[in-house]
């Protein structure tokens, strides 16, 4: 080859090989600046619908919303000026049957007015069937006096017992009643106003364990009305799939190489419900064009894990495999907390032939061996290695990331990488330009960047106003995402804060809000 051409040549592969070099962007370089921030309170506008009572459009009210009287004397149940009316001059128990039941769904009561003395609220259970659950809110004269919880068996023995928490003095019962059903407890809140307060909490999963599907499937859902003498006037009662008080463990839905799953122009997350306790929490699934914050949810996934139980685990990663057509991932499997004597915290493999982003759906689940205080899974196939890679992170003297690979989706993983040495959380593995980075939240109000799959820290994430201050936790998830050419930016992060909901008694899981940002080179 002559001389010049061989010069040519070299100085060309020299050109090319800087101008890669120069054109991969490392992640720490880039900046995030904060877009938007918004915290989802039972956003009306996002609920999902289940079912309810609409007065002002019942027509034949006797057939669509049948009417059972408990005790001798009967209320009168009637439909005036567009309100559900129920009077009694005498002692009296209604129930008003209105949809089936969920037990994650959100229940509410728009209360224009209660005088008199009594009692009102919800109740569960099954055409013949003795079992029953109901939540009482007692009143007097428009003043809230307590709140209950009474539960009877199958064989018809009955408990009740006190659940109020922060119980006002000066409250008035009106406005709006939210119960939100969480699994294996609830949490009643009571919206005059201002933001919903606390006003009842409970465990119940020691009297009745209602995520066993046959609730699902038998039980239904009655507005509960007992009176003493007096009237009570609701302009509609819902349940639907609501947003809750907070939203967490953010996590972009993908395809099987890590790659964003880019549907109808928005990106899919799947991000925590927050109920309060662990064992309380809600996968839900939201959706985002991510040119703006239009933040939306999209359905709810509850687990089955072919045991008769509706599990409500959360911090999932979901993927399409497009090599299987299956909706797959990993979960993380809190709701053992319901039961800490009979299950043991680990991670889910899940999967489904139905797309599970809509409505209401149930994912099959099974334990794979990784078992432990262990959270936060993402996982995706590494075509080079033909390894299913995860990045997790364990509890060992503090939650950690470490990298496990396998040769099969759900079995078999060993531990390739780490534990680093700072406190991780919300781990996630994202390309950044053509290669991958993983990152992690962290308590050090930082969010590191490592190189994948070894971990070796690189910086970490440069971003203006964290969600996060002097006084708040900073284990939040960093959720990165690089997006394809076309938009005005090409990096796109949503996180959320830790910041509790106020009110909740005792420990409490109930962040938070949601941040977006946008990246810059």
């Amino acid at each position: 080859m002559p001389l010049a051409k061989r010069a040519c040549i070299i100085a060309l592969f020299i050109f090319t090989s800087q101008a890669t070099l120069q054109s991969q962007v490392l992640p720490e370089q880039i900046k995030f600046t904060r877009q938007a921030s918004k915290r989802l309170v039972f956003d009306e506008d996002q609920t999902i619908p289940l079912a309810g009572i609409w007065p002002e459009k019942s027509v034949g009210f006797s057939v669509m919303h049948p009417v059972i009287h408990q005790l001798k004397d009967s209320a009168k149940v009637a439909i005036t000026s567009n309100q559900l009316t129920i009077q009694s001059l005498s002692k009296t128990a209604t129930n008003i049957w209105f949809g089936g039941f969920n037990p994650v769904a959100t229940y509410s009561i728009d209360l224009a007015s209660c005088k008199g003395k009594g009692a009102l609220g919800f109740s569960f259970f099954g055409k013949g069937l003795k079992e029953k659950l109901t939540l009482k809110v007692s009143f007097h004269n428009e003043k809230p006096e307590g709140v209950s919880l009474h539960y009877t068996d199958r064989k018809g023995l009955s408990k009740e017992s006190s659940i109020a928490v922060n119980f006002p003095n000066d409250a008035t019962l009106h406005g709006r009643l939210y119960l939100q059903m969480l699994g294996s407890g609830l949490v009643l809140y009571l919206k005059d106003g201002d933001l919903p307060q606390v006003i009842a909490q409970s465990d119940f999963n020691q009297l009745i364990d209602l995520r066993k599907k046959e609730y699902l499937h038998s039980f239904q859902s009655h507005f509960y009305v007992a009176l003493d003498s007096g009237e009570i006037k609701v302009d509609k009662v819902l349940m639907g799939l609501t947003t809750g008080v907070g939203l967490a463990d953010i996590r972009a839905i993908t395809y099987e190489d890590g790659s964003p799953f880019l549907d109808q122009g928005r990106l899919w997350y799947t991000m925590s419900i927050r109920g309060r306790a662990l064992p309380h929490h809600i996968q839900g699934v939201f959706s985002m064009n991510p040119s703006v914050f239009d933040i939306k949810l999209e359905g709810v996934i509850l687990f089955d894990r072919g045991d008769g139980l509706l599990r409500n685990e959360v911090a999932s990663h979901l993927i399409f495999d497009r090599n299987d057509n299956l909706w797959k991932g990993l979960t993380t499997g809190f709701s053992a907390y319901a039961n800490p004597e009979l299950e043991k915290k680990q991670l889910l493999a899940i999967q489904s032939s139905r797309d599970p982003r809509f409505g209401f759906s149930i994912m099959e689940a099974k334990a794979f061996g990784v078992v432990g205080d262990i959270e936060d899974p993402h996982i995706l196939y590494d075509e080079e290695t033909k390894k299913w890679r995860m990045l997790t992170c364990v509890n060992e003297g503090g939650y950690k990331a470490i990298v496990m690979e396998a040769d099969e989706w759900d079995k078999g993983y060993i531990k390739i990488a780490g534990p680093v040495a700072q406190n991780s959380t919300g781990t996630s593995i994202q390309k950044i330009g053509n290669e991958r980075y993983c990152f992690s939240g962290s308590s050090e109000r930082e969010i590191y960047i490592y190189t994948y799959p070894d971990l070796k820290e690189v910086g970490t994430l440069k971003m203006d106003l964290p969600p996060w201050d002097k006084s708040s936790g900073t284990r939040v998830w960093p959720n990165v995402v690089q997006l394809p050419k076309g938009y005005p930016f090409r990096y796109v992060a949503l996180m959320m804060d830790r910041i509790n909901y106020p009110g909740m008694v005792g420990p409490n899981w109930t962040y938070g809000a949601l941040y977006l940002y946008h990246g810059f080179e």
